[in-house]
């Protein structure tokens, strides 16, 4: 496996290239407008072509790359099947695995911090049929976990968010690494680490939203948290569903 996170620590955002050198196939994970030429160089140096650019969700702090990258590289732009866009896209639906030579990405729908989010769980099919690792999202950080604040619903988004992090997170192996979307430095979640890796088994021991006793506790410590707005939010989001 090729794996290459690239991390913007103005914003504590979090991009990731993965792949299989050996078949030569790529996928871009919340690419950041920013940077669309650092993807396609770091994969063709390792003689991979891009065929799937994923947004783990609608982002809502900065501009997303995944359209105009997948158009670039002649890839599938790819969300969950739920995201409200403009625009037509490959849509994912939870259980669906995603082949990338001998790497596999599953999808896991896990909304909360936003209806369509998800998380990607990683194999590499020449060391294990287990998991390696996940691509959370803003579901899971390190430390905390993703606002359910960005839009309406808030108290609903919450209990969403712990539903999914008890249903498809809390049960895979303390083993598995996590990379999120973000770390400290983002407005995206409260109290997250500067250390912008983790293992499940670390998170599950000491990040204070995944030891929540009760759905009750996890929604008013999080539904309570103030944060501030990420800039321009109503742009931005606005931008990445398509609507400008």
């Amino acid at each position: 496996m090729i794996f290459r996170p690239f991390y913007y620590f103005d914003t504590g955002c979090a991009a990731y290239v993965l792949g299989c050198a050996g078949k030569g196939y790529a996928a871009v994970v919340d690419p950041q407008d920013r940077d669309l030429d650092s993807y396609m160089d770091f994969s063709t140096a390792k003689g991979m072509r891009i065929t799937h650019v994923v947004d783990t969700h609608i982002h809502a702090d900065h501009i997303s790359g995944g359209r105009k990258l997948a158009e670039r590289t002649g890839a599938a732009y790819c969300l969950h099947e739920s995201a409200q866009t403009s625009f037509p896209f490959y849509g994912l639906h939870s259980g669906q695995e995603i082949a990338i030579g001998n790497v596999t990405a599953k999808v896991l729908h896990t909304p909360g911090h936003t209806p369509e989010s998800i998380c990607l769980l990683i194999s590499d099919s020449t060391r294990s049929r287990e998991p390696w690792f996940l691509l959370t999202g803003d579901t899971l950080f390190v430390g905390s976990v993703g606002r359910p604040d960005l839009a309406d619903r808030v108290e609903q988004n919450a209990r969403e968010l712990y539903r999914s992090i008890q249903t498809e997170i809390r049960f895979l192996p303390d083993s598995l690494e996590v990379y999120p979307a973000h770390f400290s430095g983002s407005v995206c979640g409260k109290g997250m680490s500067g250390k912008p890796m983790s293992t499940l088994g670390y998170e599950k021991r000491f990040n204070p939203m995944l030891s929540s006793p009760s759905e009750d506790g996890f929604v008013t410590a999080i539904a309570g948290a103030i944060l501030p707005e990420p800039a321009n939010k109503a742009e931005i989001i606005r931008l990445n569903q398509g609507k400008a």
